[in-house]
């Protein structure tokens, strides 16, 4: 699913977090970010969330449907 930006960056972790699966962030470039690894939730936190605005194309993978629609509820409610 496209994202165009995540207003609450905790809270998103927070969903990342209870995911079973994996969940991972791909760039515009394709590059793949595991979101359910601290490390790469530290990066994308100082380098992608703050310009979100300005990188297009960020999209969020889940491998499971249940984690699809936890993210889809919150990203778009």
């Amino acid at each position: 699913m496209k994202i165009d930006k995540v207003t609450d960056v905790e809270a998103f972790f927070k969903v990342v977090d209870s995911c079973k699966g994996e969940v991972e962030l791909i760039t515009g470039e394709g590059d793949r970010l595991n979101l359910r690894s601290k490390l790469c939730q530290i990066i994308s936190l100082a380098t992608l969330f703050p310009v979100m605005a300005e990188i297009p194309n960020l999209e969020v993978v889940a491998h499971e449907p249940e984690d699809m629609e936890k993210l889809a509820k919150f990203l778009f409610e």
